[in-house]
């Protein structure tokens, strides 16, 4: 055996030091055998994602194999968004380290769906597809969820179909969403449930609305309500009940009949096929109240109700639930004022009215207060027959008169010119002001029309009777220019009468032209007592004067006959201007003083009224005082009435005397 052993050569490449380590492999065999173990391996890279399948897991963790020769560990955090994760399922991850320290693969979840989150995104949003998504948290206006690692938002109001009142129990979620919008630009993704669920609605809905009837009554949940009425879910539809149809009296809201979640039935007043829309009914599951309206009750009745509505044209009044009448505004007061509702009621005021229509089949009534009070107008011409005398309160101006109110509803109007016989008036407010009193007489009553034709001026005696024997065509009296038109110019003549003179009647002697409140003596060239109507002139008074010394000049030349017949024309014309108005002064002071007694007897309540009176005989006596000053030439001026009737008489003798001496020769005047 030894001769054997000296006979074996030794192996020059042999390993002592593996053989002392009790490794049996040579050196090829070990390359060729890690060769071969490497090839059972998948090649990877750092920086890559690699799909890995889930060995095991627990609270803090989850071991993928990733077919390396060490299995990776992820934190369980990554996948909070899938908690139906389990062993066996495949799952993305992100290599990021083949070995940290301890020779441990280090993998993530998150980067891996992070890398791809965009293309998913985008490919979900064009496929229309329903993905998995983690609520995180709440944010302003919605939630924030966690989406292939990418955070979208998902407002509030895509959440569901109902109105959500509490965002928190939806946190800590995974629920299925559809893209609904992407922004490339700030990587925004908007994600909505919503749609999911109106998807599987919109098919509910078809198969519903098909079945549906017009009177069929369905059991519905109370899903929002709003100040117009209240949406109704009928188990995958919504209708709407109108705010008009919960119930047959008046509501201010919806919320005074149902709450949110009640459950209530209803009935279908109409619905859309095309538009998805459904009318229901509530009050109409009752009956009206108009059917079991008292079918005692008739036009003329008295009732009571409650104001429940007012408009400017009137006021609803409730005389039983769901049964309403209207009292417009003109049936609330006699009176013609044109008022509003607002003046008489206001809402929820208790009151009395009188049935005036009802029409139980078209189920209207129409009321009245005023028909409680007596009608003023009912005995009209009693109390104010024509002709009568009252005071009343002014109401109203217009342009053409004034309306005034002699009592509750009795009104009537005052033309413009009623108010004065001697004044133009152009507005109402130069006499009087609303709210004043003004004596009134009534000239025509329209009772059928409600009208009264009231006059102020008619209380005293037309003047201008008396003033057609005082400005008669030729006589002279001095006036004051109180006003300057383009046509001519107003004159005021005495006892406040108004005349008017053309531009070339103003021309003076001395060819000026009379100026605004220059005092001078008129001539009257024209009366009109209809139309109230004076015209004047001042140019015809020294132009007549010129005449007549040209004539008188040319009668002197002639001799004496013509100067005689001269005299003699003259004359008649002297005593139309003195002596004449001496007696037509006289007759108008008795009939002022006439009217006078008459007003005092008039107006014996009202003193003011009085003094007035007074005041304006005193100053119509001082002006008949002055113009017979100039007319008759008489130096002293009558202060009472004594005095007056003495020189009435006086003037009755000098009358007799101017006649005999007209009778005198033509030569003794001369």
């Amino acid at each position: 055996m030894t001769e054997n052993l000296n006979n074996v050569a030794p192996m020059e490449d042999f390993d002592w030091a593996a053989y002392a380590e009790g490794d049996s492999y040579s050196k090829e065999s070990k390359e060729k055998l890690t060769e071969s173990y490497d090839n059972t391996l998948n090649k990877i890279n750092d920086k890559e994602v690699v799909t890995g399948t889930v060995t095991s897991m627990n609270k803090r963790e989850v071991v993928v194999n990733i077919g390396y020769k060490s299995d990776g560990v992820v934190s369980m955090n990554e996948f909070r968004y899938n908690p139906n994760l389990k062993v066996g399922d495949e799952v993305e991850v992100y290599i990021e380290s083949q070995e940290d320290k301890k020779g441990q693969l280090i993998l993530s979840h998150k980067k891996a769906r992070a890398s791809r989150s965009w293309d998913r995104v985008n490919a979900a949003l064009e496929n229309n597809e329903v993905i998995n998504g983690y609520i995180k948290c709440r944010t302003k206006g919605g939630m924030i969820v966690d989406v292939f690692g990418i955070e979208a938002f998902l407002p509030g109001s895509q959440i569901d179909v109902k109105p959500i009142r509490d965002y928190d129990i939806f946190v800590d979620k995974t629920m299925e969403f559809k893209v609904v919008k992407i922004n490339p630009e700030y990587k925004n993704v908007v994600v909505s449930h919503k749609a999911l669920i109106e998807e599987e609605l919109e098919q509910q809905k078809k198969e519903i609305i098909s079945k549906l009837e017009k009177g069929q009554v369905l059991e519905g949940v109370v899903k929002n309500i709003t100040s117009y009425g209240v949406f109704v879910d009928l188990g995958g539809v919504d209708g709407l009940v109108h705010i008009t149809d919960l119930s047959w009296g008046r509501i201010q809201h919806p919320d005074e009949v149902v709450k949110l979640d009640d459950k209530i039935n209803v009935v279908i007043l109409d619905f859309d096929n095309e538009k998805k829309r459904i009318a229901l009914g509530l009050k109409q599951l009752t009956p009206h109240p108009w059917d079991s309206l008292s079918e005692t009750l008739k036009v003329g009745d008295i009732v009571k109700g409650k104001v429940v509505v007012i408009a400017d044209y009137g006021a609803f009044v409730e005389i039983a639930p769901g049964v309403e009448g209207l009292i417009h505004v003109s049936e609330m007061s006699w009176t013609q004022h044109l008022h509003s509702a607002q003046d008489f009621m206001s809402v929820g005021e208790e009151v009395e009215a009188v049935i005036l229509t009802l029409d139980r089949d078209e189920r209207k009534m129409s009321l009245g207060i005023k028909q409680l009070k007596p009608d003023p107008w009912e005995d009209i011409e009693q109390k104010y027959p024509v002709g009568s005398t009252h005071t009343a309160t002014v109401r109203n101006f217009t342009n053409f008169g004034a309306f005034v109110e002699i009592e509750d509803g009795v009104e009537g109007l005052i033309h413009i010119s009623d108010l004065s016989w001697t004044k133009k008036i152009k507005h109402p407010s130069e006499v009087t002001e609303i709210g004043a009193p003004i004596e009134v007489q009534v000239l025509d009553i329209d009772k059928e029309n409600r009208r009264l034709s009231l006059g102020h001026k008619q209380l005293e005696e037309n003047p201008w009777d008396v003033f057609e024997t005082i400005f008669t065509v030729g006589s002279i009296h001095e006036g004051t220019i109180i006003e300057m038109l383009d046509k001519g110019a107003v004159v005021s003549l005495p006892y406040g009468v108004e005349g008017f003179a053309t531009p070339k009647h103003l021309v003076k002697e001395d060819n000026s032209q009379a100026q605004l409140d220059e005092k001078l003596e008129f001539k009257v060239i024209e009366f009109n007592k209809d139309a109230k109507r004076i015209i004047v002139s001042h140019s015809r008074i020294h132009e007549d004067l010129a005449d007549d010394s040209r004539k008188k000049g040319n009668k002197r030349t002639g001799g004496r006959k013509e100067g005689g017949n001269e005299a003699a024309a003259a004359i008649p014309a002297m005593e139309r201007t003195t002596l004449g108005d001496i007696e037509e002064l006289a007759a108008l002071k008795e009939k002022l003083d006439s009217q006078k007694i008459e007003a005092l007897n008039k107006k014996v309540k009202q003193e003011e009224a009085a003094k007035e009176a007074k005041a304006a005989e005193a100053k119509a006596e001082e002006v008949k005082t002055k113009t017979e000053e100039v007319k008759a030439g008489t130096p002293e001026v009558a202060e009472t009435k004594a005095e007056v009737k003495a020189e009435e008489t006086t003037s009755e003798e000098s009358k007799a005397e101017n006649k005999a001496e007209t009778e005198k020769p033509e030569t003794d005047k001369e």
